[in-house]
């Protein structure tokens, strides 16, 4: 089904930007996992809107109410079911697009595909309906956790600013990460995108950029041969991420200009394991994870609704203008880190319990 996602780890999300509410419904998880809804609630604040004033100033505090699925305080393995109830809604802010296409949005593309669609903030087209990523993956990294598996994203570009890659050697803490409202672990580049940031807003304007993800503690084996790759997998959970447009893996885009011989990874020996002496893998060869760090990036566009006037056409093709309202983002990559880690994490977890039960070899 379109709104789920995962084949044994399952989530599907449900709910539009301004309802009553959007959740998810988890299936999948192991029964007898300690969870409690602060840990939720710990991923769902670095999502939320408002927390700095280079993002959204919709004023919503995100707070989760488990519904389903716990049991004193662990897993049961029944479904888990998890709401946000939805509290700083403006649906007028969005009168003037019920009948206007704003560019490079969703808005043609959801009326052409349904007949029918939600204007109010974009529905489910909406980056509000990744509150239910978030709140699914807070579990599957709580499950990787147990593991000693640790994912991290970060911000490394915006717009043409871009963190120097010799300071980004190192796996960042969660505190360096968090460090600023940009989510740039290296403060003088983080500087100067919040700048950038604000200073686009100003001119009710937008940029994009990319983000970085590493894992590290992921074990050889995880991924399928030919279709479910991890990095197949991995590209579909990020690229089903609004305003995605770009992932790349290991040496991406750059491996493409080197000779195989300065790009193959060669296998030494290292404490008793075999290991890659490089990683330009980037911890993925054949689809199948190889023990190293897992290192990926997804490039973001800038946000589409803008406050500048621009030139549309309404839903009979009259050409005409709109000037947006309501309120967004005027750079989506700092509150889209934590959506990338959960999605990260949604994947990993699946494809762990996918090569448990082939193979009986990985528990948690």
């Amino acid at each position: 089904m379109p709104n789920s996602f995962g084949k044994l780890f399952t989530i599907t999300t449900w709910g539009e930007s301004h309802g009553p509410a959007v959740g998810v419904v988890i299936d999948g998880c192991p029964p007898g996992l300690p969870l409690a809804a602060g840990e939720i609630q710990a991923e769902l604040d670095r999502r939320r809107p408002g927390q700095s004033d280079i993002v959204t100033p919709r004023k919503e505090e995100d707070r989760v109410e488990i519904l389903a699925g716990l049991f004193e305080g662990r897993t049961t393995g029944a479904p888990i079911s998890m709401m946000v109830r939805n509290t700083d809604q403006r649906p007028r802010a969005y009168d003037d697009m019920r009948e206007k296409f704003r560019p490079s949005h969703a808005d043609f593309t959801y009326q052409e595909k349904f007949g029918v669609r939600d204007h109010r903030g974009g529905g489910r087209s909406s980056a509000r309906e990744t509150i239910g990523r978030v709140a699914g993956g807070a579990v599957a990294k709580k499950i990787l956790a147990a593991a000693a598996v640790e994912t991290r994203a970060f911000v490394t570009q915006v717009h043409d600013i871009v963190a120097p890659a010799s300071a980004l050697g190192n796996f960042p803490t969660l505190a360096e990460v968090d460090a600023t409202a940009v989510r740039c672990p290296h403060p003088a580049t983080a500087a100067a995108m919040i700048e950038r940031i604000k200073a686009v807003r100003s001119e009710g304007d937008s940029v994009g950029g990319v983000i970085e993800c590493r894992v590290r503690g992921l074990p050889a084996g995880l991924g399928e041969p030919v279709f479910d790759r991890l990095e197949a997998d991995l590209a579909k959970a990020m690229l089903s991420l609004p305003a995605t447009k770009g992932f790349e893996i290991g040496s991406g885009f750059s491996g493409a200009r080197l000779k195989g011989s300065e790009h193959n990874d060669a296998f030494v020996s290292r404490d008793g394991r075999v290991r890659t002496a490089t990683n330009r893998s980037g911890g993925v060869q054949g689809g199948i994870s190889n023990g190293e760090e897992l290192v990926f990036r997804v490039a973001f566009k800038p946000t589409a609704t803008i406050l500048q006037p621009q030139k549309t056409v309404d839903i009979h093709g009259t050409e005409t203008e709109l000037v947006a309202r309501g309120r967004h983002d005027p750079c989506v990559l700092p509150r889209a880190v934590p959506i990338v880690e959960a999605m990260t994490a949604l994947v990993l977890v699946d494809h762990w319990l996918r090569h448990s039960a082939q193979n009986r070899t990985f528990k948690f």
